[in-house]
């Protein structure tokens, strides 16, 4: 959370993630004119480089074989630094894996991800390419969607509730209205009537949200109590053909 509220306050995550793809294409592109520079002024020296390149194309193919994990990792690594999914700071999470935490360290070969229960987890970077990776960290905005229920007998204020919560909703400074606010009745419960809310907070802060979200149940609340209902609870209802025979005060069960 440290660091999802610091990518989200800060934005540093993405200059770093910039500079670490300008670093790795640097070193490839350096690494590439090395080789080339060698094999020609091996050429202009007089030395045969064919044998060279082709032991090369052999040696490569083994190589391949050998470090196939290294050089999928390797891959790996150079695909986070070019399509960016995701960057050091950042709150991320797979359906597909048990992997979720905020990212601390990429390396060429795995990425380190500190759970929140604060355990460390490393990836390697192969698995990010064939895996659903979800950034909470980017989200624009955090979603309140809550049931809520009143009593039976208290149908025929559901109008003005749902009347009173949206206007709520609508006027409250940290809801964001540009987004979807609805408010409906949306079922017949055993032991109350529900309706919902389904709005979005400005904030994408995890501490500020359920503050925010707190504030709107409790405005619910008061609402639910301005037009004299109650929140509805389990109940049980017994039927008694025979009625109910009220003893009189002088007698007991046993006489």
């Amino acid at each position: 959370l440290k660091g999802e509220k610091a990518y989200l306050t800060t934005g540093r995550e993405g200059e770093t993630a910039d500079r670490a793809t300008v670093v790795t294409i640097g070193r490839i592109l350096r690494t590439t004119v090395v080789i080339i520079g060698v094999l020609v002024a091996a050429e202009t020296l007089g030395f045969s480089i064919s044998g060279v390149l082709a032991f090369g194309g052999i040696g490569g193919i083994a190589v391949g074989f050998a470090a196939k994990d290294m050089l999928a990792n390797f891959f790996g690594r150079l695909m986070i630094s070019l399509d960016k999914p995701f960057a050091v700071g950042d709150w991320v999470r797979s359906p597909d894996k048990e992997i979720e935490g905020v990212v601390e360290h990429i390396s060429w070969r795995r990425t380190r991800i500190r759970t929140f229960d604060l355990r460390p987890v490393y990836v390697p970077n192969s698995i990010f390419s064939t895996i659903v990776l979800e950034n909470p960290s980017r989200m624009t905005n955090r979603r309140i969607y809550e049931i809520i229920g009143i009593r039976h007998e208290d149908a025929s204020k559901m109008p003005a509730i749902i009347q009173g919560v949206k206007k709520m909703l609508v006027e409250h400074q940290e809801i964001d209205g540009e987004q979807l606010v609805i408010v409906n009745f949306v079922a017949f419960a055993p032991s109350s009537l529900d309706f919902f809310i389904y709005v979005f907070s400005k904030t994408t802060d995890w501490v500020h949200f359920h503050e925010v979200k707190e504030d709107v149940l409790l405005k619910v609340n008061d609402i639910i109590k301005h037009h004299g209902a109650e929140l509805g609870s389990p109940t049980s209802t017994l039927n008694l053909p025979g009625g109910v025979e009220i003893l009189p005060q002088d007698k007991s069960p046993t006489d």
